[in-house]
């Protein structure tokens, strides 16, 4: 294609992990269809994105070009475990200071505008600045692209809305819909996302990582007024996650270890990499997995500073004494970073203990393994309700509205020997199974997924 008449996609994150890792994704997903794609963002974001990618072949990015935008610097406060809210605080110094992106966005996409035939932004719902600087450059237009699932979208934008009725509403059971989310969020990051949707209007269509198979009724849902402007389109094509991973080159030892063991054995412990918790529930964790007589990895890490890679003394989290020699052979606790697709993909691995978040969903169902839920913040309650109440792929470990007390070991215990050795956690493992068939159908060359994804495409292609 002559350059005066290329497509571009130009990539706005939120630098949080999760946020991150779902864009660059789909930045592979839309390189590969041989449209030049640039990700946007502060330097150590950009690494901390690239080194913690898995699944991919890493010479398959030559498509895609990385903008390391110089920005202040901005505090990076340690995580505080003991905070009655979970949501991650620490963080918001850091996306506060995106703010700064703005100014090297715009003359970004006034460069690239001069020699391109059209220049989509895709921006995280969240940074819908970058919205505004698509509508300045005459051959612009942004997409809004959610890091959360349908449901969850459609609740926030449902409760913003003042929780009105309409027929796709009522058909939900109306036991879920009166649900309180109080503590979600932190009233000073509710503030951010208020300043920071200012001009989500600006946007001519919305993307998800999700599929018909997972929440096609949520889909159609959020497809229709008063969720999506009238005029606006909306594409669902996930999972954005590779489906046949590709092996690094030196494998990670936890993967060598669950090479040893049955298959449907080993439960996965991650609660993401934005989550603290208190040292009373990292004991409570720590005992109600050793009573369940469950083999386990354990990924037990503290949650992520603003900048990763900050000269800042790693704080190793405390277990019981003894614990990790008690468990010896059974479990494995893993301190460093691990290929989460890669483990949930195994056949060794039939379970999976997460903070729910919406990164870890998608790649737990596409890979076909059902959850112990425990939600901490953001929209993983509402993840924990799909996941447990409407697709029932998963056991509650933790009640969200208990979350202000201390979890006590035997219901965490409970819960895991529901998912991994009852016969209703056996009913959920086969559901899960069928989902990820289904999931990874719609993925397929004639599927759901790629329909959507090919209409993204020719949409933005247009002549």
């Amino acid at each position: 294609m002559d350059q005066e008449h290329q497509v571009v996609v130009v990539v706005v994150p939120l630098p949080a992990q999760g946020h991150l890792n779902h864009l660059l994704h789909f930045s592979h997903l839309v390189s590969d269809r041989q449209i030049p794609v640039h990700y946007v963002g502060a330097a150590t974001h950009n690494h901390q994105v690239k080194n913690r990618i898995h699944g991919w072949d890493p010479s398959a990015t030559s498509n895609i070009h990385f903008h390391d935008f110089l920005i202040p610097s901005f505090p990076t406060p340690p995580p505080d475990t003991n905070a009655a809210n979970k949501w991650p605080s620490h963080l918001l110094p850091m996306f506060e200071a995106t703010d700064h992106l703005r100014r090297p966005l715009a003359e970004l996409l006034h460069s690239l505008s001069l020699t391109c035939r059209r220049v989509v932004v895709v921006h995280d719902n969240v940074m819908s600045f970058a919205a505004k600087e698509a509508t300045l450059i005459p051959n612009g237009e942004a997409y809004s692209f959610n890091s959360c699932s349908a449901f969850g979208v459609m609740f926030f934008k449902w409760e913003a809305l003042g929780r009105p009725s309409f027929p796709g509403i009522e058909s939900i059971n109306q036991d879920l819909l009166q649900l309180s989310f109080e503590d979600c969020m932190t009233y000073d990051f509710i503030n951010f996302i208020t300043k920071h949707m200012e001009f989500s209007d600006l946007h001519v269509g919305e993307i998800y990582n999700t599929c018909y198979p997972i929440e096609g009724k949520f889909i159609d849902l959020v497809s229709q007024e008063p969720f999506l402007k009238a005029g606006n389109k909306r594409w669902a094509f996930g999972p954005l996650n590779p489906l046949s991973s590709v092996n690094s080159k030196s494998a990670h030892r936890c993967l060598e270890w669950l090479d040893k063991q049955s298959p449907n054995s080993v439960l996965y412990v991650s609660f993401g990499t934005m989550t603290s918790i208190s040292d009373e529930e990292i004991t409570a964790i720590a005992i109600g997995l050793e009573k369940s007589e469950q083999k386990f990895i354990w990924i037990l890490r503290q949650a992520d500073l603003s900048d990763v890679y900050a000269n800042q003394e790693e704080i190793q989290i405390k277990l019981p004494e003894g614990y990790e020699e008690r468990v010896k052979g059974v479990g494995m606790i893993v301190r460093d970073w691990t290929p989460q697709l890669e483990i949930l993909g195994h056949s060794s691995t039939g379970g999976f203990l997460t903070h729910c978040g919406w990164n870890s969903c998608m790649e737990s169902l596409s890979m076909g393994v059902p959850m112990a839920a425990w939600p901490m913040h953001s929209d993983q309650p509402r993840n924990t309700m799909l996941i447990t109440e409407i697709l029932e792929v998963g056991v509650l470990a933790r009640e969200w509205g208990n979350r202000k007390e201390v979890a006590s070991p035997t219901e965490i215990e409970d819960a895991l020997r529901k998912l991994m050795a009852s016969d209703d956690g056996e009913d959920m493992r086969k559901r899960a199974e069928e989902l990820g068939v289904a999931i990874r159908e719609s993925a397929s060359k004639e599927g759901k997924s790629t329909a959507e994804f090919n209409s993204f495409i020719a949409h933005i292609s247009r002549v």
